[in-house]
């Protein structure tokens, strides 16, 4: 099994140290937060990609994405194409995007909204060297939403390279369980981001087996696949929450019992 983590949860950290943690607990892959901020982000000079990639190659990792904050619905220019790029000089999988659908239901018409249709001609027009990993988040957090969007990708762009990261917490907080979210969303899935939460707090992300998201559901789900676990550590915006120093352990402890 691919187990890997988020630099999210470690903000700010250098490369050294991703690798470090990566080594101390068996981790098999990243998704990598892109920003001006981080140690990737698109302002790269050619031989700092060919050195990053190196050393997260010779460290035997898989990037499953390079975490843009992209939005593939909005009105405004996105720089998809920069992060594509970027994806594709680093070997990683494709490039995390939010749907962020400013108006996804304009109540109007039963077909694509405005955000929709801009998201088609995004990926219309888009570099193919790297996936489009659509992350089910804000607008399009349901499982039937993101579904009906990829439907629609597959009936208007053939060929697409859209795939799915499931965020398994943000389904199950729209009424999804996850054995619902994931056959509306299994043609598509990439990978499955997994984390904890607690419903009588706003969805606040907990350690692993404390809150009340059925992980243990999710799991049996799953059984049988190979997809990626990938741990979303929310450290960036929840600043109160234990290092992944902790954490990484603690959930591959929890995961281990859990039989899987």
């Amino acid at each position: 099994m691919t187990f890997a983590f988020s630099t999210l949860g470690c903000p700010g950290a250098p490369l050294d140290h991703v690798l470090e943690l990566a080594k101390g607990n068996d981790i098999t892959g990243l998704e990598l937060r892109a920003a001006d901020d981080e140690f990737t982000n698109t302002g790269l000079t050619a031989a700092q990609r060919r050195e990053l990639r190196a050393r997260i190659e010779d460290a035997g990792l898989d990037i499953l994405a390079i975490s843009s904050y992209v939005r593939l619905c909005a009105v405004e220019d996105q720089p998809l194409a920069e992060h594509l790029e970027l994806a594709a000089d680093l070997g990683a999988r494709g490039v995390r995007v939010f749907p962020g659908d400013p108006d996804p239901d304009p109540g109007t018409t039963d077909g694509p909204s405005a955000g929709e249709i801009r998201a088609l001609d995004r990926v219309t027009s888009a570099p193919t060297d790297s996936r489009i990993l659509l992350e089910t988040h804000d607008s399009h957090s349901a499982g039937r939403k993101m579904a009906a969007l990829c439907t629609l990708l597959d009936s208007d762009v053939p060929g697409h390279n859209v795939r799915v990261i499931w965020d398994s917490a943000h389904t199950w907080s729209h009424g999804e369980t996850p054995a619902e979210a994931f056959d509306l969303l299994k043609p598509w899935i990439e990978f499955v981001q997994i984390k904890d939460t607690d419903s009588r707090q706003s969805y606040r992300p907990v350690a692993v087996g404390t809150g009340d998201y059925p992980i243990r559901e999710l799991l049996a789900t799953l059984s049988g696949t190979d997809y990626p676990l990938s741990l979303e550590w929310e450290l960036k915006w929840h600043p109160q929450l234990p290092p992944l120093e902790e954490t990484l352990p603690a959930t591959k402890d929890w995961l281990t019992a859990a039989g899987r």
